[in-house]
């Protein structure tokens, strides 16, 4: 299932595995630059938490045209169903996770409603980027949990 608006662009897939481990995976930074499909996460900066949890706060090493480090923060958390953290922009990214038959329905979410220069955003092509980006996270974190 994909979903997409201006500012709102939501993949989803089935994975046959429990929320619990999925969650487990999302909520761990140092597994952000193994699932992640865009090749923009590069690495977890040292001085962080080592598991995700309600307001708490992490860096990341970026690269997108050069490189960058981006610091986020938890901002919903409602474990073993949803995780999301923001950028200093304002822009969202949300894990949502639904038990369904086979597995675990899996939705990943950029919300860029609440974002500081959406329009910016939109201009630069981001939604459509960060579809294609999200259905390979989507396909490297149903491989590292399966296999």
């Amino acid at each position: 299932m994909t979903a997409n608006s201006r500012y709102l662009v939501s993949v989803s897939k089935l994975i046959p595995a429990t929320r619990r481990a999925l969650f487990d995976v999302v909520a761990d930074p140092a597994q952000h630059p193994v699932i992640d499909g865009s090749g923009s996460v590069k690495a977890v900066r040292s001085g962080g938490p080592a598991r995700l949890s309600p307001g708490t706060t992490f860096s990341m090493d970026m690269h997108l045209g050069t490189s960058y480090k981006i610091l986020n923060t938890v901002v919903e958390f409602d474990e073993p169903e949803v995780i999301a953290w923001r950028h200093f922009n304002g822009h969202i990214w949300r894990y949502r996770f639904t038990e369904v038959e086979g597995g675990t329905e899996v939705t990943e979410e950029w919300d860029a409603r609440g974002a500081k220069n959406r329009l910016g955003l939109v201009l630069l092509r981001f939604p459509q980027r960060n579809k294609k980006g999200m259905t390979a996270t989507l396909d490297r974190l149903n491989d590292l949990v399966t296999t």
